[in-house]
């Protein structure tokens, strides 16, 4: 591991905090996921010293920048962290580019070669990005990453759709688990977001440790339930096209689940989609006649396609069952 890597600063970083740490339980591994700082970063790449007075490029920066801090400030202390690092003096972006394929990439070496791979790759990106003032939202340049972490597969993966739907995925799961900055160290369903000491990770993980069995997270949930809270938790956002890309695969599966049904119609509704919706929830009320909720937003959702009458049916028997819905 060179002294100037990014996984020698990791490593650092991971002894000071174990100094601090005395626990274990079963084996760790890290696992890089995707978030996009500046999403509407444009595809052909630009300078990026043309946006860095951007207000819009700022805001989106600013939610990374360490409080008290503006952009430009916390860039400046970054780079002399990374020069104390062994990261070089001359760390900073020269570009603002796409960063889905570089994503992609990521993905498609965890699921190939484990974290092991994912690690040397996630390394060669950031060097490339952050030190050597390289464009890593281009094919060619994520190839040759690949090529030099011994991830051939990768490199021909790249010109394939590959990874594109898993990784837009995980960016919803990523938003319905609240996540927003980068970092964030996750554990199981706890979060520690932004950049942090050796001394506050290791307080964190400690609290995790000592937590019963079950609540920190780790304990066995279905990936079905697991799937479902992340679709209600887009929906209470106010993401319906996101919680229907999750639910989509419950509704292939499991597309007699009331529980399912209910977000999906929730999902129709508030995207627009009502004759889906109205669908839905003409089963819904069907099945489970004492359903008050699906009776609400069945007469709804028929007030809007315009059928007051049937509406008004729908939304007295909700009220009368439930007189929070009068």
């Amino acid at each position: 591991m060179p002294p100037g890597s990014f996984a020698a600063a990791s490593s650092r970083i991971a002894t000071r905090s174990r100094a601090r740490l005395r626990w274990a339980r079963g084996p760790r591994r890290v696992v890089w996921r995707p978030f996009r700082i500046d999403p509407t970063a444009p595809t052909p790449v630009i300078p990026a010293a043309d946006n860095w007075a951007d207000p819009l490029v700022d805001a989106a920066l600013a939610r990374c920048a360490t409080p008290r801090l503006t952009p430009a400030q916390n860039r400046v202390r970054i780079s002399r962290i990374a020069a104390a690092e062994g990261l070089g003096p001359d760390w900073g972006v020269a570009w603002r580019t796409d960063s889905h394929h570089a994503h992609r990439l990521l993905y498609l070496a965890y699921e190939h070669g484990g974290s092991a791979l994912q690690n040397e790759v996630a390394e060669q990106v950031m060097s490339a990005h952050f030190r050597r003032g390289e464009d890593i939202g281009v094919h060619h340049r994520l190839r040759e990453i690949a090529l030099r972490c011994g991830f051939a597969e990768g490199a021909a993966l790249l010109d394939t759709d590959a990874g594109d739907r898993e990784v837009s995925e995980l960016l919803l799961v990523g938003r319905a688990r609240a996540v927003r900055t980068s970092p964030t160290l996750v554990v199981g369903d706890r979060a520690l977001a932004g950049a942090q000491s050796p001394e506050v990770i290791a307080d964190f993980l400690a609290e995790i440790a000592h937590l019963p069995a079950g609540r920190d997270g780790r304990s066995v949930m279905p990936p079905e339930v697991r799937r479902l809270r992340w679709a209600e938790s887009l929906l209470d956002q106010g993401d319906p096209l996101g919680a229907l890309t999750l639910l989509a695969p419950l509704l292939d599966a499991h597309g007699a689940d009331p529980n399912v049904l209910r977000s999906a119609a929730r999902g129709y509704f508030h995207s627009a989609q009502l004759s889906r919706a109205r669908a839905i929830l003409e089963t819904l009320v069907a099945r489970t006649p004492d359903d008050s909720y699906a009776r609400l937003m069945l007469g709804r959702t028929l007030r809007r396609l315009g059928r007051e009458d049937e509406a008004a049916s729908y939304l007295k028997a909700a009220a009368a069952m439930n007189p929070e819905y009068a």
